[in-house]
This record gives structure tokens, C-alpha cells and sequence, in this order.
């Protein structure tokens, strides 16, 4: 009877579910429940709901669109992401690559350059700031050369390209070290057979680069430029550092319409355009290097 029932036994061990993984990922699942799918569903339903009645509603887009900084805010953001994103992602692979060549006192090279991910956007904000104004470290350093007689007034709304570049040049020093240590962590799990065989059969470095290290660095890249477009769109508090309102994005127009002008409802709907905005540069990139990938596979 004893030996009847062993394959029962086995069989009910196999049907047994095994909680462990469910059980270690379940902080991380009810922390992004809590702090990240609670908030964005309610701001959703704000965006969407009659404060009043509860009933649905596209009102709160409508104000948002009739919002004189509406164009301007959308605008500069895409403006500001198109260019910084591209320089930091050619910068931060440019830092990887040199780093990943271990040249002497490489480590102390990438700690230096690693100092400004350390840095909040506001105390970025205030050190350009502290350069860029017209008692600026950069005025004093015309004035040394005696390159001009009196201050210049770079931030302001007469010179619009020196307040896009200087919100530009910020975001690069203080978030190229993002994509640096995702790109040097990726170049660290490239096998080193791949390099090898590559100088065995005579590549040439940019041969090497192009043809090795790029493809095999694609996720580490896709990871990298859906992390810096997603935190570019909510860029804000370098912008009101630099420019104040001269140079309007939609996370700063949330943040008035939520502040200033008490409207929940028309800072949700800011804040669910920026979701949207988000989640589409993320699918586009993900079906992008997607196909890429898998097309290097099948080579």
C-alpha cells in the first residue's frame, strides 16, 4: 500500500507551489504599489473626474490646452530633451569607454566623474546659476581678460539660446554620470573573447566599436536613454533655477497649477500628459532596439 501511494506523493510534491520568489518580491511590488501605482491612479483620476460631481470629464485637459504656457511648456521640454539627452548619452559612453580602457588612476577618474549624480537639481541649479549671473564667476573671468567693460546679463528672456543652453549644459554636468555608470556596468559583462577576436582578425578600435561593443551594449543603452528621457520630462527645478518662468516645461506647469493656482485637477492633467509622453518615448524605445537586437541575433 506503502508503495501505491509514492507516486500520489510525488505527484502532490510536484503540484506544490514554491512562495519564495513571490515572497521576495513582494516588498519591492507593494512599494511601488504604495509610492508609485497609488499616486499615479489617483492623479489620473483627478485629470479626469469633476472635483464637484465625481463624474468623468475632459474639462481639466481643456483648461490645460487654453493654458497660455501650454505650447511654450511642451516646446521646451521636447526642446531641452532632444538636446541634452543626445549629449549625455555620447558623453557618458565616451567617459565608459575610457574608463573601461583601465588607463592608470582610471578609478579615481570615474569617482570624479561620478560626483554630480550626487547633486540635486536645485543645487545644480544654484552652481550654474552662481556662473551664469551677472556677478557670475564667468563675468569675473571676461572682466580678468578684458574682454568686456561691464557685465553681461546672459539669463535673460533677450537671449534665449544662452537660457536653453544654460539649462542644457546643467542637465548634462549633473546627469551624464547616469548614463556613464549604466553604460560601464554594461561594458563590464561584455565578455572579453569578443575583443579578442576581434584583434585577432584585425578590427581596427572603431571597427571594434561598431561592430562589437555597440551591439552587444544596446540594452545597457536602451536602459540608459528610457531612464534620462523619462527623468528629462519631469525636469524642473533646474529650469526655475536658471530661467524661472522665461522658459516654462510642463512639470513646472504642474507644479503651478497645483501651488499657485490651486487646481489639482489641471496639474494632474500636466502630470498625466507627462505620463503619457513618458510611457510613449519608453514603448518607442523598447520596439526600436527591440528589433535591432534581434537582428543582430539572427547575424
Amino acid at each position: 500500500m506503502a508503495v501505491a501511494e509514492a507516486p500520489l506523493e510525488l505527484e502532490r510534491a510536484g503540484r506544490r507551489v514554491d512562495w519564495t520568489p513571490y515572497l521576495l518580491v513582494l516588498p519591492t511590488a507593494a512599494y511601488l504599489a504604495v509610492f508609485f501605482v497609488y499616486p499615479m491612479a489617483q492623479a489620473i483620476w483627478l485629470a479626469v473626474s469633476d472635483p464637484q460631481s465625481g463624474a468623468l470629464t475632459l474639462e481639466h485637459f481643456r483648461r490645460m490646452s487654453e493654458d497660455l504656457y501650454f505650447r511654450q511648456a511642451i516646446r521646451y521640454t521636447v526642446l531641452i530633451t532632444a538636446i541634452a539627452i543626445p549629449l549625455q548619452v555620447a558623453l557618458g559612453l565616451t567617459i565608459a569607454l575610457l574608463v573601461n580602457t583601465r588607463f592608470p588612476g582610471h578609478s579615481i577618474f570615474l569617482y570624479v566623474c561620478a560626483i554630480p549624480i550626487a547633486i540635486s537639481d536645485l543645487a545644480a541649479g544654484l552652481i550654474w546659476l552662481s556662473i551664469f549671473t551677472e556677478r557670475g564667476y564667468l563675468n569675473a573671468f571676461l572682466d580678468a581678460l578684458g574682454l568686456t567693460a561691464q557685465p553681461i546679463t546672459f539669463l535673460t528672456y533677450e537671449r534665449p539660446v544662452w537660457l536653453i543652453g544654460a539649462i542644457v549644459l546643467t542637465e548634462v554636468w549633473r546627469a551624464t554620470a547616469i548614463v556613464m555608470i549604466i553604460l560601464v556596468a554594461g561594458l563590464q559583462l561584455i565578455p572579453k573573447d569578443y575583443l579578442e577576436t576581434a584583434q585577432v582578425f584585425g578590427a581596427r578600435p572603431w571597427q571594434t566599436l561598431w561592430h562589437v561593443l555597440l551591439p552587444l551594449l544596446r540594452p545597457s543603452l536602451q536602459t540608459a536613454l528610457i531612464i534620462r528621457t523619462i527623468l528629462a520630462f519631469q525636469l524642473f527645478a533646474t529650469v526655475i533655477t536658471l530661467a524661472g518662468r522665461l522658459v516654462p516645461v510642463l512639470a513646472g506647469e504642474a507644479y503651478f497649477w497645483y501651488s499657485l493656482y490651486r487646481s489639482p485637477n489641471v496639474a494632474s492633467a500636466y502630470a498625466t500628459l507627462i505620463l503619457v509622453l513618458s510611457g510613449g518615448i519608453t514603448w518607442v524605445y523598447l520596439r526600436a532596439l527591440r528589433a535591432r537586437h534581434e537582428e543582430v541575433a539572427g547575424g
